[in-house]
């Protein structure tokens, strides 16, 4: 299953409601704790979302180019 940067930041924003309602320290500090680890796993996936689209707009770069250089010499000035 592959968590949103979506859903993920709302678990982040759920845990961080409860640290600031929580009335026991320990209770505080281990919300505290599941916020940071949502947020550090928000932010990975958001990263890894812009490498893929990198990745897919490189490919694309790429079949263009190739596309390009196999057209016949007629149609490559239009290219």
């Amino acid at each position: 299953m592959t968590l949103s940067y979506e859903f993920l930041i709302t678990r982040a924003d759920e845990a961080a409601t409860e640290a600031h309602e929580a009335s026991l320290d320990n209770v505080r500090q281990r919300a505290l704790r599941s916020e940071a680890a949502w947020r550090v796993m928000a932010a990975r996936t958001r990263n890894m979302e812009r490498e893929r689209e990198k990745a897919r707009l490189e490919q694309e770069r790429r079949k263009i180019a190739e596309q390009r250089d196999q057209a016949p010499p007629a149609l490559a000035k239009f290219t």
